[in-house]
């Protein structure tokens, strides 16, 4: 088999990583002095539930391989569940070593009257997770370790771009993915991270954004990073498929589902009220959209399916995403009905399917971040906190951030992939697309 250069830059830059990490000096070596409290801050239940929601958050990426990889093709069942998979390697990898400082390093960015206005954070703030240690950090995460918290962020890094993998399943080629997730990482997700997580961020500190768990940050990021993934790559050749393993769908569906109380109730970074109240909302809302998604599509003369079932489901998750920790039970069922609804007249749209959004991505991910951050201003409570509790003023500058968000996410996407493309082409040849992924970019094949 010839190896291309592709794979020997690929190889030379794990090397060179794995080295350069023997540069940096231990953890302990590097205290921000004045940004972090003693370990007597520490709060034991904390730290055993945030331990505990980063290991849910983990296990939403292989979730998401098999909810993906259960509605591809046969021929594509094992390139798409790696697809998302990988990037448990790649982005933890590229977390440590540059992500988290870009995310919420010392945020650079501009003053306006005398206040600081954060657009990403400083990469060398935290190089190697340097200063990242057991004490607890001051405005991030006072009752755990820091590291704890970092490690907590990456699982939100990782997902990120495996969600994107559904728009442009069953004919990019894998090494092309790769790069494309690390510009994404490095130039859409870090700095929106920081705009709407950092307290210096633009999006949190003038717009006012409320996002407690991702549904801006992590669903609409990717979302509209997979309507720009679909336009680029182009239709398959043979866009009509049957969904290779059902079975796989709910299973998946069921691991996001149980992960998601980490993404969100974990949100809270800490064991308390707030955490209990996300727990409740999270569920209450997927539950919601569940049965809309299925009642909805039966009054418009479709099937109950078991595939509608669990697409409604992460709908209602992804929806809910936003404003866990901000709403009641009571506007979380309204959340979950309206996304539904929203969501699957987005996905039978004619006009939106002649784009080949292979798993509806855009409609289901996209769409559902921007219901989510929408209903999250009307209803989110607390001081100034959305239209309901604070006027239209506060709606406002939300639905402001919504264009901007989405805006720099779709062209921003747009770029990197043509970026990519002009590096390494993204798209297979017809012979491999006709192939099917498995074997054409993996020797791999799946046996029923």
């Amino acid at each position: 088999m010839k190896i291309g250069l592709k794979w020997i830059v690929s190889f030379s830059v794990i090397t060179l990583v794995a080295f350069g990490g023997l540069l940096w000096s231990p953890i302990a070596d590097f205290p921000k002095t004045g940004e972090f409290l003693t370990e007597d801050n520490i709060v034991g239940a904390d730290v055993a539930w945030i331990l505990a929601a980063a290991g849910l958050v983990l296990l939403m990426t292989p979730g998401l391989s098999f909810f993906y990889g259960g509605m591809v093709g046969k021929k594509n069942v094992i390139s798409t569940m790696l697809q998302s998979f990988i990037a448990l390697g790649v982005i933890s990898i590229l977390w440590v070593v540059v992500g988290f400082s870009l995310s919420f390093g010392d945020s650079l960015g501009f003053e306006v009257n005398g206040v600081h206005y954060g657009i990403i954070g400083n990469p060398l703030s935290y190089p190697f997770f340097s200063g990242v240690g057991v004490l607890p950090h001051k405005m991030m995460a006072s009752t755990i370790p820091f590291v704890l918290f970092a490690l907590f962020q990456m699982k939100f890094a990782v997902i990120t771009p495996a969600l994107i993998t559904g728009s442009f399943a069953e004919r990019v080629r894998f090494i092309s993915y790769l790069l494309f997730m690390v510009l994404f990482s490095l130039f859409i997700y870090t700095p929106l991270c920081h705009m709407v997580w950092h307290p210096d961020g633009l999006l949190n500190k003038y717009f006012g954004v409320k996002d407690f768990a991702g549904g801006t940050v992590v669903h609409m990021s990717a979302g509209f990073a997979a309507l720009a993934g679909a336009l680029v790559l182009g239709n398959r050749k043979n866009p009509h498929h049957e969904p290779s393993n059902i079975p796989y769908v709910l299973l998946g569906t069921g691991m996001l589902w149980f992960g998601w109380f980490g993404f969100n109730a974990g949100s809270a970074l800490s064991a308390n009220a707030s955490a209990a109240m996300a727990f409740g909302t999270t569920t209450i809302a997927s539950a919601s959209a569940m049965m809309t998604w299925i009642f909805f599509d039966r009054i418009n003369g479709r099937s109950v399916s078991a595939l509608g079932a669990c697409i409604g489901a992460v709908v209602g998750l992804v929806a809910i995403t936003p404003g866990c920790g901000f709403v009641t039970i009571p506007e979380s069922l309204f959340i979950g009905f309206s996304a539904a609804i929203v969501s699957n007249l987005m996905v039978n749209w004619k006009a939106l399917k002649k784009i080949d959004d292979t798993l509806d991505v855009f409609a289901c991910h996209g769409v559902g971040g921007i219901m989510g951050m929408i209903l999250t201003a009307v209803f989110a409570h607390g001081e100034n906190a959305s239209l309901l509790h604070g006027g239209p003023e506060v709606f406002m500058h939300h639905m402001a951030a919504l264009l901007l968000v989405s805006a720099f996410t779709f062209f921003g996407s747009l770029l990197l992939y043509k970026i990519t493309d002009s590096l390494i082409t993204l798209r297979v040849s017809e012979e491999s697309e006709n192939m099917g992924l498995d074997i054409s970019q993996h020797e791999e094949s799946l046996k029923w």
